[in-house]
């Protein structure tokens, strides 16, 4: 612990002879906390006791499969509008009542965000799953603060009830900082495949003969600079997915091919290979896919509809 802390003020002090900044020393921070290999002692057995929750097809759901993108942003809207609102309120003289209130319906809905944001952060990689656990200390703290303000105000000690409540909005805030870090600067929950249709150029390209690929296989083939995972399902049926998964660039040309799917070996995310269709695990966005052909001189040919 003293080699990480050691390591964080050291990313945190500005260096020498340069100038800078305290938003280019935060981001520093952040970086380190991103490679700080001494979290992983705790981020290991937690990602391993989320991850055997019997939450069955409910984990699909708290992913926001369902929505085509994570669900964990769209629910901490709630708790968050409602603290804010609160803190408005505090404010006002006169608004103790409906202050109160919405302190509890942020404590109250905080619970199911939280759960969403861990079930996704069971199945994101080191760097992310470390700042993840700051933010997740950050939002802890601002229940907890928010939890006593509650409790306060509930006796009628509303002054004390408003200090807890400021200092659970600082930590709140701290929280979605963090969370901002997360899915802008380090990309989690981000579609890695959104890119596939602007760096695909127009029309048909050829990937080689069709005795090259063998019924039921996966293959790895490439157009200009992307990847595509290709599966002949019989003589003249071809299907060319993008061969990096949607939730984090996975190859799915190593993946299980079966029931008309691939899964994904990193995180078990299932991609219908007709269509790219994601039918399961924790990508919420669907695998690009390619109509394919041949040609007249036996060689299989694909393209990207909706690229340029």
């Amino acid at each position: 612990m003293g080699t990480l802390l050691a390591r964080l003020t050291a990313a945190a002090r500005p260096d020498g002879g340069h100038s800078d900044g305290i938003g280019v020393r935060t981001l520093k921070l952040l970086d380190a906390v991103a490679g700080a290999e001494e979290l992983d002692a705790v981020a290991k057995p937690l990602k391993r006791a989320v991850q055997a929750l019997p939450l069955g097809r409910l984990r699909g759901v708290l992913h926001g499969r369902p929505l085509g993108h994570p669900l964990h942003p769209a629910l901490v809207q709630i708790p968050l509008g409602a603290w804010i609102s609160a803190g408005v309120l505090d404010l006002v003289p006169g608004s103790e009542h409906a202050a109160r209130r919405l302190v509890a319906v942020g404590v109250v809905t905080a619970a199911p965000a939280a759960w969403t944001g861990w079930v996704d952060w069971a199945e994101q990689h080191e760097q992310q799953m470390r700042t993840g656990l700051l933010h997740a200390t950050s939002i802890a703290a601002a229940v907890g603060l928010y939890g006593a303000s509650w409790a306060f105000r509930s006796r009628s000690r509303n002054g004390l009830g408003r200090v807890l409540g400021f200092a659970g909005l600082t930590a709140v805030g701290t929280g979605a900082a963090l969370g901002g870090h997360l899915a802008y600067r380090q990309a989690a929950g981000a579609n890695k495949t959104e890119s596939v249709h602007h760096v695909v150029e127009p029309g048909w390209h050829t990937l080689g003969p069709v005795g090259e690929f063998a019924t039921g296989e996966g293959v790895r083939r490439m157009v200009g600079e992307v990847p595509v995972l290709v599966v002949r399902e019989s003589d003249d049926v071809f299907h060319v997915l993008a061969d990096r998964c949607s939730h984090f660039s996975g190859p799915l040309s190593q993946g299980e091919i079966a029931d008309g799917c691939v899964t994904c070996p990193w995180h078990g995310s299932v991609f219908r290979l007709s269509d790219g269709w994601n039918v399961g695990g924790p990508a919420t966005a669907p695998q690009p896919a390619f109509t394919a052909r041949t040609d007249g001189h036996g060689n299989l040919q694909v393209r990207l509809p909706g690229t340029g």
